[in-house]
C-alpha cells in the first residue's frame, strides 16, 4: 500500500470518525429527553397505580369486561421498533423475538388471526415482509411519542376486546436498563391483570425515570405518602364497577403510553452505545493506520537514502 493510499484512507476514517461522534452526541441528547419523558410520567403512574392499589387493598374483587379471560381465538400484537438503523441489534432482535412469538400463534390460530400493531419503521417493513398487514401507520410513534394517539390504539383495542374481536393484546418492547443494556419484554395488555401491572416492570423500578437514573428516593417517599393515605371504610358511589370502568381504561392507556417511552429510551440508548463502540474503532484504526504510514514513509526514506548512497560510489 503507498502512501499516498494510507492517507486517503486515514481522511477517509477522520471523516467517518466525526460522524459516528456526532451522532453519539444527538442520540446522548435524545436519550435525556427520553428520561425526562418518563421522570414526567413517573408521578401520574404512581398516583394512578397508588389509588388503585390501596382500593383493591379493601377487598374488593370486582371483575370487569377489561379483566375477562376467554379462550384464545383472535389475538393482537403491539410491537416496538425505531425508524431507522444505526442502534446496534436494537431491531433485528425486536425482529427476532417477533418471529417467534408470531410462529407460537400461528400454530393455534393461524396467520389470519394474527392482528399486528407496529409502532416503529423498522417493524412496520419486516411485519410486511413476513404476510401480516400492519393495523395501521404508526411510524411518527417511535420517534415523537404522543398520548393522545396511542390512547386512540388503546381505545381501539379494549373496543375490540369487549366486542370479542380480539381475546388477547400482547406487547413486545425493550425495557431500558441502562445505556448498554437493554432487556426485551414480552407482556400481556388485555385481559388486564391488576395485580401484576401494580407491580411488574413499571416505571417505578426503572433507572431511566429520571435524567441522573437514581429513583430510589421519589419511589420511597411515593410508597411512604401511600402507605400514610391508606384508609379503610370507603363509601363508593356510584359503584364499584363503575369505578373500576373508569380506573382500568387508564391503567391501560398507560401501561401501553409507558411502554412507548421505554422503548424510545432504549432506542436512543443502543444508538448511544453503538456510535461510542464505532467510533473507538475508528480511533484504533488510525492508530495502526498512522504507525503503517510512518513505517511506509520511513522504508521510503530510507530506500532514497541508499540510492543516493550507492550512487556517490559510482
Amino acid at each position: 500500500m503507498s502512501l499516498k493510499e494510507i492517507k486517503t484512507r486515514i481522511q477517509s476514517v477522520q471523516n467517518t470518525r466525526k460522524i459516528t461522534s456526532a451522532m453519539k452526541m444527538v442520540a446522548s441528547a435524545k436519550l435525556h429527553r427520553a428520561q425526562e419523558a418518563i421522570s414526567n410520567m413517573l408521578p401520574y403512574q404512581t398516583m394512578l397505580y397508588g389509588i388503585l392499589s390501596r382500593f383493591l387493598a379493601e377487598g374488593e374483587s370486582v371483575q370487569t369486561e377489561y379483566q375477562t379471560e376467554r379462550e384464545v381465538r383472535n389475538v393482537a400484537l403491539i410491537v416496538f421498533s425505531s425508524n431507522s438503523s444505526l442502534c446496534g441489534a436494537f431491531n433485528s432482535n425486536m425482529m427476532k423475538r417477533f418471529t417467534e412469538v408470531a410462529k407460537q400463534y400461528e400454530q393455534t390460530l393461524g396467520k389470519e388471526h394474527i392482528m399486528v400493531y407496529p409502532i416503529g419503521r423498522k417493524i412496520a417493513d419486516y411485519v410486511k415482509k413476513t404476510g401480516y398487514t400492519p393495523q395501521g401507520d404508526f411510524t411518527r410513534l417511535a420517534d415523537r411519542p404522543d398520548y393522545a394517539q396511542v390512547q386512540a390504539i388503546a381505545d381501539e383495542l379494549m373496543q375490540m376486546f369487549r366486542k370479542g374481536k380480539v381475546d388477547r393484546v400482547d406487547l413486545l418492547y425493550n425495557h431500558f436498563k441502562n445505556t448498554a443494556t437493554q432487556i426485551y419484554m414480552y407482556e400481556p395488555l388485555l385481559p388486564l391483570d391488576v395485580e401484576s401491572c401494580l407491580n411488574d416492570t413499571s416505571l417505578q423500578k426503572k433507572p431511566a425515570a429520571t435524567a441522573s437514573g437514581d429513583t430510589s428516593s421519589l419511589n420511597d417517599a411515593n410508597r411512604d405518602n401511600q402507605d400514610d393515605n391508606i384508609k379503610s371504610n370507603y363509601i363508593v358511589e356510584p359503584s364499584v364497577e363503575e369505578l373500576l370502568g373508569s380506573l382500568l381504561p387508564k391503567v391501560v392507556r398507560l401501561k401501553l403510553f409507558t411502554s412507548l417511552l421505554d422503548s424510545n429510551a432504549s432506542e436512543h440508548g443502543a444508538r448511544t452505545m453503538a456510535m461510542q463502540i464505532a467510533t473507538d474503532n475508528a480511533d484504533d484504526l488510525l492508530n495502526e493506520l498512522s504507525i503503517l504510514y510512518n513505517k511506509t514513509r520511513q522504508q521510503a526514506i530510507t530506500s532514497e537514502l541508499l540510492d543516493i548512497v550507492g550512487g556517490s560510489f559510482k
